[in-house]
């Protein structure tokens, strides 16, 4: 089970309207960032709004991705906090071809032991044929991924577990987790880490705001290029300064001149046009600062 390298972005799924994911749209997008120089992505994750989306709205994504896109680059998100869910998608993930699923832990319960999170996993890899990541976004799930979990886990079943997504944002923990002698590839969330990755701190980076700086994030992942590395993170800081995944939509509506692609699921709202106004702006002003 060979592993993903370099700058992975977190893709956005796009979505009607009416809340159905909108495959073309979706489709196209992913074209036009790996042909802007993505490495890989990321579907069905937290950019993708995926634990907004049912089950059968989660496969339909992976398999018209798995039909048009090239897999081999291609990580999955199948973390549910049923396990079934998470059994269902990641056999699916294993059957479509991708080359990695990423999970999340069951993140319903909190407080839970490490044997039973090792029994969660465990099930899930029994039932699938695919090398799993490990996400650790312990903000949103409760579950961070401790050092005794992760070891727990590659012991289990061994050559399985092939890294981590960190999302946590604390580097100090990526790089103790990469430095546990497990051979666990790690990939923090931030593009911020780009030229340290290429100096083997980490295996790259698994990015949301990487859809908005594709290009620059490849030059400073491929050349170590310091001003397209000052763009992607001049543009990460920009995009982070409000709810996230709507100003990645709207930033990409405006970027590709479709405006349905700025589509939320609930909770997450729409932004304004005067909000998507100032946004594209401050996005236009770090384009000019660092002109590639």
């Amino acid at each position: 089970m060979s592993a993903l390298r370099g700058v992975i972005a977190a893709i956005p799924t796009p979505v009607t309207s009416e809340g159905e994911p909108d495959l073309p749209r979706f489709l196209k997008l992913a074209e036009t960032l790996l042909a802007k120089g993505c490495d890989g992505l990321n579907i069905c994750g937290t950019t993708g709004e995926a634990t907004s989306l049912s089950v059968a709205q989660r496969l339909g994504v992976m398999r018209a991705a798995a039909e048009s896109l090239p897999t081999d680059r291609l990580m999955v998100g199948t973390g549910a906090a049923a396990l079934a869910d998470a059994i269902e998608l990641t056999k699916a993930a294993g059957g479509l071809g991708f080359r990695a699923a990423l999970l999340l832990p069951p993140f319903y319960f909190k407080g839970v032991s490490v044997e039973g999170l090792v029994s969660f996993f465990t099930r899930v890899l029994d039932a699938s044929g695919i090398g799993i990541y490990l996400y650790n976004f312990p903000q949103l799930t409760g579950l961070p991924f401790k050092p005794d979990l992760v070891r727990a886990l590659v012991k289990a079943r061994p050559g399985r577990v092939l890294g981590m997504k960190d999302s946590s944002g604390d580097l100090a923990y990526a790089r103790s987790i990469g430095n546990l002698g497990l051979g666990l590839d790690i990939f923090p969330s931030s593009e911020a880490v780009l030229l340290e990755a290429r100096a083997g701190a980490f295996a790259g980076c698994i990015s949301a705001t990487a859809s908005l700086s594709a290009d620059s994030c490849a030059a400073a992942w491929t050349t170590g290029d310091a001003d397209a590395h000052a763009h992607a993170c001049a543009v990460r800081t920009i995009a982070t300064a409000g709810p996230l995944i709507p100003r990645i939509k709207a930033a990409l509506a405006a970027e590709l001149e479709d405006s349905d692609l700025a589509h939320v699921l609930p909770p997450h709202q729409q932004l304004t046009p005067a909000e998507s106004d100032r946004l594209v702006s401050s996005l236009a002003d770090a384009r000019r600062q660092y002109p590639q």
